[in-house]
């Protein structure tokens, strides 16, 4: 969780630590520590901050950056209006067919199982050695006191 969100939402959502929690910089930090460490990506019910979180995962699914599954847990249908939206991209030439399947969905906690079964879109995915290196270096000069 950014620094700066620790006491203001944190504290005031849960009122105690639960797991483990790690304190970054920034969104961006928090978001390539997320990546780093996961096995796969399952965005809940939320508002904007989750919908930019799960759109950047897709789309790093897309350019072949990660190969990890990307789950929508969809609660009383809560992304039935997202996932209609992209059928639509999908019908409308903005998103590639195959690429269609990079989102796992499910209502409940079937998605686990979804999302265990999936497998990886490669068409016409960027080097995924290059862009860690690339990161890796983003990462060094734009947090250098990070350097370990």
């Amino acid at each position: 969780m950014p620094k700066m969100l620790m006491s203001k939402e944190y504290v005031q959502l849960t009122g105690k630590t639960i797991g483990e929690v790690r304190a970054v910089a920034d969104m961006h930090q928090r978001k390539a520590e997320m990546a780093r460490h996961s096995d796969c990506f399952i965005a809940l019910p939320g508002g904007y901050g989750t919908l930019e979180e799960l759109l950047e995962v897709i789309t790093w699914a897309q350019l072949g950056i990660h190969d990890k599954p990307v789950g929508l847990l969809n609660v009383d249908g809560y992304y039935d209006y997202l996932r209609t939206f992209i059928d639509k991209a999908v019908a409308d030439g903005f998103i590639h067919p195959s690429q269609r399947s990079i989102i796992v969905s499910a209502p409940n906690a079937k998605l686990l199982h979804k999302l265990e079964e999936y497998v990886p879109v490669h068409d016409g995915a960027v080097a995924k050695a290059k862009w860690e290196a690339e990161q890796v270096e983003n990462n060094a000069t734009l947090h250098p006191e990070l350097d370990r």
